[in-house]
């Protein structure tokens, strides 16, 4: 950034060089280790968060009627809902916690945008 001060008449150039640290980072291992470093905060979040969008997913599949594919879709739902829940339960390594939430979020996602459509 340069940025330009005027003092008492005189025209002072000052540069500045803004070291942007959490850009360099890649967006998954920040997001790891900011989910290791505050486990105990994200946990009851993380629950709540993928608890609700998974019901809305079972909500969702179940509106469309009982046929074999809702079941498999509400199988599905309820499985990787239940594995993030168990693996936080088993106190498994916080990295592992964590790309299940990543997989219960996405594959609940895509169930509730397959089912909107």
């Amino acid at each position: 950034m340069i940025c330009l001060i005027n003092l008492e008449g005189r025209v002072a150039l000052i540069l500045f060089k803004i070291k942007d640290t959490i850009m360099k980072t890649p967006l998954i291992p920040r997001l790891t280790s900011e989910f290791e470093k505050d486990l105990y905060m994200y946990i009851p979040l993380t629950i709540i968060l993928q608890s609700c969008l998974g019901s809305i997913a079972a909500m969702l599949i179940l509106m469309q009627g009982t046929t074999l594919s809702s079941g498999i879709q509400l199988t599905i739902c309820v499985v990787t809902c239940m594995v993030y829940n168990a693996a936080l339960l088993a106190q498994l390594k916080a990295s592992i916690s964590f790309w299940l939430l990543i997989i219960s979020l996405v594959v609940n996602s895509l169930l509730v945008i397959v089912n909107l459509l």
